[in-house]
């Protein structure tokens, strides 16, 4: 039987790309590494930021056709890392669209070994969401990648949908998929990857998100009349349906805090103006400050429209002890336990 030596100290590269609006991964990536470091291993991150985009030329954009499938200069990069720092494991959040998947190919040359962390569902649908027309959809698993093309299901263009669905059909052709490793968020996400039939259960493993305790509890008493909503401003977190449950409310309508930017945030900001709700707009609040409002409301609302990764909210929601009132369904639904950390709705 092979034995784990648990106290030996790894080299470990993080990858990630940084979308251009903040989100939860970039909190799972910053927890991950204060983590590893505090238990005495030696990380590396290798980053990219999709800001990058904004000062890219004509040229260098259309380029991005190919770069997002195979990008030479990630290639070179995490070989030279590799090599330089003795790295022993690399570990990838997201790789969409200046790393890409080359990372996987540079790390197998040199025979290290791939850990990649499931944050959605880009693996078997293009849009990364399994959601579409206001509805969840999984018509590429059931009926092939082209369905995401007929839709436009990523950012509503048929050409971005077009360069996905190549991409995805790539990496399946060459038999990547088949040498990393997975780490899902929950049991609901392992079941979704395994569809895909080129990886293999003994390669996925289930790890939730975390959040490291702070002790920054406040008594129901002492909290203040709101809630609070934290998250992407998009029609997929349901921001549209929070803020029309909010207006049929009525006049005793507690206050509702809404911390985070997005699509919809004009949207937003005209619902209000126009139907003069008990709503608060605070735009991007960093994370320490969300936590400190979350701590002080009577719940955290989570009206999400598809299935989730694993919400970074509802698990700094739990660590200060403020129950969660979200959909019940996919990851949301699955984590919450109804009357005991909160509340779910249809």
């Amino acid at each position: 039987m092979t034995t784990v030596d648990n106290t030996k100290k790894q080299n470990i590269l993080i990858v990630h790309n940084y979308y251009q609006v903040p989100g939860g991964e970039d909190t799972v990536v910053a927890n991950e590494m204060k983590l590893l470091k505090k238990y005495g291993h030696k990380v590396f991150l290798y980053s990219r930021n999709n800001a990058e985009l904004r000062q890219m030329s004509k040229l260098q954009k259309l380029s991005l056709t190919v770069t997002t499938v195979f990008n030479p200069r990630t290639y070179r990069d995490i070989k030279r890392l590799i090599k330089e720092e003795n790295i022993e494991v690399v570990h990838v959040h997201n790789t969409l669209n200046l790393v890409s998947p080359a990372v996987y190919y540079a790390a197998i040359s040199m025979k290290v070994p791939v850990v990649q962390t499931i944050h959605n569902f880009r693996l078997l649908c293009p849009g990364a969401t399994f959601y579409r027309d206001g509805h969840v959809c999984e018509d590429c698993v059931k009926h092939g990648l082209q369905c995401a093309v007929k839709h436009s299901c990523y950012r509503g263009s048929k050409i971005q949908t077009l360069a996905c669905v190549i991409n995805t059909v790539f990496h399946r052709m060459t038999g990547i998929y088949k040498k990393i490793n997975y780490i899902c968020l929950t049991e609901f996400n392992k079941k979704k990857i395994l569809e895909l039939e080129q990886i293999k259960p003994d390669r996925v493993f289930v790890k939730p998100n975390f959040v490291e305790s702070k002790n920054e509890y406040v008594p129901k008493k002492d909290r203040k009349d709101q809630f609070v909503f934290a998250g992407r401003l998009d029609k997929l977190k349901g921001i549209d349906l929070l803020l029309e449950a909010w207006k049929t409310m009525g006049e005793d309508t507690p206050k509702l805090v809404i911390c985070g930017t997005g699509p919809m945030e004009n949207w937003c900001k005209t619902f209000i103006k126009e139907n003069d709700v008990n709503i608060e707009m605070l735009g991007f609040v960093p994370n320490a400050d969300i936590l400190k409002i979350i701590a002080n409301s009577q719940a955290l609302v989570l009206p999400t429209q598809w299935y989730e990764g694993f919400p970074m909210s509802i698990v700094e929601a739990f660590s200060v002890g403020t129950p969660v009132i979200c959909s019940d369904f996919g990851n949301a639904g699955s984590v919450v336990d109804e009357g005991v950390t909160g509340y779910k709705f249809e």
